[in-house]
């Protein structure tokens, strides 16, 4: 099952406070980036983030799954309706994940 076009669009918003988001089509479901840096997925309706050792103490509930088959785990975030929250985790997620490689040419 994909993700639905407006459940994508409400992520992307409740993560607004953190940068520029936003969500590009991949493999069916979306890749969620913050200011060109990918920090999470949407899959089947549900919101996930990259695990980081920085944002673990700062979740209100730490649930890993993985967002497809054959997939790591990844942080599941159910709760997408605290705007400030999301904002505050895909900030502190970014500042811990490795800049995006240069694209070849």
């Amino acid at each position: 099952m994909a993700s639905r076009a407006d459940f994508v669009q409400f992520v992307a918003e409740q993560c607004g406070g953190a940068g520029e988001i936003t969500a590009r089509k991949m493999f069916g479901d979306y890749g969620i980036y913050c200011d060109g840096k990918i920090f999470g997925l949407i899959c089947d309706d549900r919101f996930y983030m990259k695990p980081t050792e920085a944002v673990r103490p700062l979740l209100r509930a730490v649930e890993m799954r993985p967002p497809y088959d054959g997939a790591k785990d990844y942080f599941y975030i159910a709760d997408v309706d605290d705007r400030d929250y999301l904002s505050m985790l895909v900030r502190e997620t970014c500042k811990a994940l490795p800049a995006p490689k240069p694209k070849k040419r």
